[in-house]
């Protein structure tokens, strides 16, 4: 099944889209994970917001994989909730949606929560631990950043 990156500002998506999308959110890290937390952080619909998604093919189009991009107050992108379908793993679409997302980033400073065992797949991209791994909801998350280029 090919996949198509689809991006779009959190204000400008449609309501059958952004509901696919929280749902694929919370079939991950919630149910998936068993990580009771609210998933929903209130950031989802800041004008700043993108949100970048994989499409399969079919009616309607399968969500497959997301991922989230905001702007800091202080100019520094954060990059958030990045996850592929349970059935759409192991297609390198996490690393399509990565590589989507730092484009736009472009040069400018981009921080992210990573996973601890993810930790790698983020150091391919660039970012570099800042601090130590601590516990978010109990999963073990690892501070990280790359700098401006």
């Amino acid at each position: 099944m090919a996949a198509t990156v689809r991006r779009s500002w959190a204000l400008d998506l449609d309501v059958t889209t952004l509901y696919e999308l929280l749902r694929l959110r919370v079939d991950v890290f919630v149910a998936e994970q068993a990580c009771a937390y609210g998933e929903l952080d209130g950031r989802d619909l800041e004008p700043r917001a993108r949100h970048y998604w994989l499409a399969g093919s079919g009616h309607p189009e399968p969500i497959l994989g997301c991922v989230r991009l905001l702007k800091e107050p202080d100019g520094d992108y954060r990059i958030g909730r990045l996850c592929t379908a349970r059935c759409a793993r192991g297609r390198g679409l996490g690393k399509r949606l990565m590589e989507a997302v730092l484009a736009e980033v472009g040069d400018g400073t981009c921080v992210l929560d990573a996973q601890e065992h993810l930790g790698d797949f983020y150091r391919g991209f660039g970012f570099e631990a800042t601090g130590p791994v601590y516990d978010w909801d109990g999963v073990a998350h690892l501070p990280m950043r790359r700098p401006a280029r």
